[in-house]
């Protein structure tokens, strides 16, 4: 199984989601969980992927407080998933303490992996300076927010493909640069401005990739999800 590619549940519940993942043969492949499906689910639908032994990237973005963001991460440790978020705009306090509330309350023998959100995929400079007010550039603004990541205790970022090469050259080789955003060559871009193919993240030195519609839309999910990891692995060469 490749475990570098999470497929995007975006679906309303835990029984549309297992149907899903059933009658397309994907059990076991990485995940993403949202908070459309935790909000409606809780920690049912960690509990029942885990089970069925999907590594799981638990996706609610948080952004609060750095104490009340500390105490939620605590719950979450318990989960035991792979992945867990924050929004980088929180500040480096947040993101101090979201990983601090993690290793107080993770087992021996599970780590829990934080990752902190740049800029959103669905974002780009027009939106950055017209509405946010933020001058700098799209990539300068994720690579000043994936060094300050790091500094403060992250793992990695969520980033878009376009920036992940940037943030392997300042940030250690270790950290994790996550990419959602992305389509097989032959789907639309659809509500995403900075998008790419499996390929050319890896290409880009992504360390893993997140990939939705263009399986969970397709005519044949299975196929689409092995394109994309054969499109993935052509990107070692690209």
């Amino acid at each position: 199984m490749n475990n570098n590619i999470y497929l995007a549940l975006d679906f309303p519940t835990w029984e549309i989601s297992k149907q899903f993942i059933t009658s397309n043969g994907l059990q076991g492949v990485p995940v993403k969980v949202r908070m459309e499906l935790y909000y409606r689910e809780g920690i049912y639908v960690i509990e029942q992927l885990k089970k069925d032994g999907h590594p799981i990237f638990l996706d609610l973005k948080l952004h609060d407080i750095p104490t009340t963001v500390k105490r939620a991460m605590q719950n979450l440790a318990s989960l035991e998933v792979d992945l867990v978020n924050v929004h980088a705009f929180g500040g480096a306090e947040v993101m101090y303490q979201a990983k601090k509330g993690l290793q107080a309350h993770s087992s021996s023998t599970h780590e829990t992996k934080l990752l902190a959100v740049t800029i959103l995929t669905s974002m780009d400079e027009v939106t950055m300076k017209e509405q946010l007010r933020i001058e700098n550039s799209v990539e300068e603004q994720v690579v000043h927010l994936a060094k300050l990541a790091e500094t403060n205790g992250a793992d990695g970022v969520v980033c878009s493909v376009l920036e992940a090469e940037s943030i392997n050259q300042v940030c250690h080789q270790d950290f994790l640069t996550v990419t959602p955003g992305i389509r097989l060559e032959t789907s639309d871009a659809n509500d995403q401005k900075r998008v790419a193919t499996p390929a050319i993240a890896r290409a880009h030195g992504a360390s893993s990739i997140v990939i939705g519609r263009s399986v969970t839309q397709a005519a044949n999910p299975f196929e689409a999800y092995h394109q994309a990891i054969e499109e993935w692995n052509d990107g070692i060469t690209k």
